[in-house]
């Protein structure tokens, strides 16, 4: 599959799984959670999707599993939205680049105020 069609599938369902998870009811999912980036394999048959919480690396972890056993309800719900010839198959990671980020903004504004 040619890589223009894999990046515009890939931000297809980063759109529609961020869209998803508003709609879980598990506990485990809640909280400032952001999908960072959806990698698909060449031949469409795999998708890890990267996911991370503002609250740290433990929720995002917590939240990776409440999503693994929600997978095959989102998996059909993107059946329903996407038309795919073949869905792939979805697997969670848990990334702490959103709580790296925010910790690296805070450092940036502390040294701002000090030369002030």
């Amino acid at each position: 599959m040619p890589k223009f069609m894999i990046n515009r599938e890939s931000e297809d369902i980063k759109r529609e799984i961020t869209d998803i998870m508003r709609s879980l009811k598990d506990p485990r999912v809640t909280g400032l959670l952001t999908i960072i980036r959806v990698d698909m394999s060449s031949d469409g048959s795999y998708c890890k999707v990267y996911v991370s919480s503002l609250d740290g690396l433990e929720a995002a972890k917590t939240a990776v599993k409440g999503l693994e056993n929600a997978k095959g309800f989102i998996k059909r719900e993107l059946g329903h939205r996407l038309t795919f010839r073949r869905m792939p198959e979805l697997k969670f990671i848990a990334d702490n680049s959103t709580e790296y980020s925010s910790t690296i903004m805070e450092k940036l504004t502390k040294l701002n105020i000090d030369e002030e």
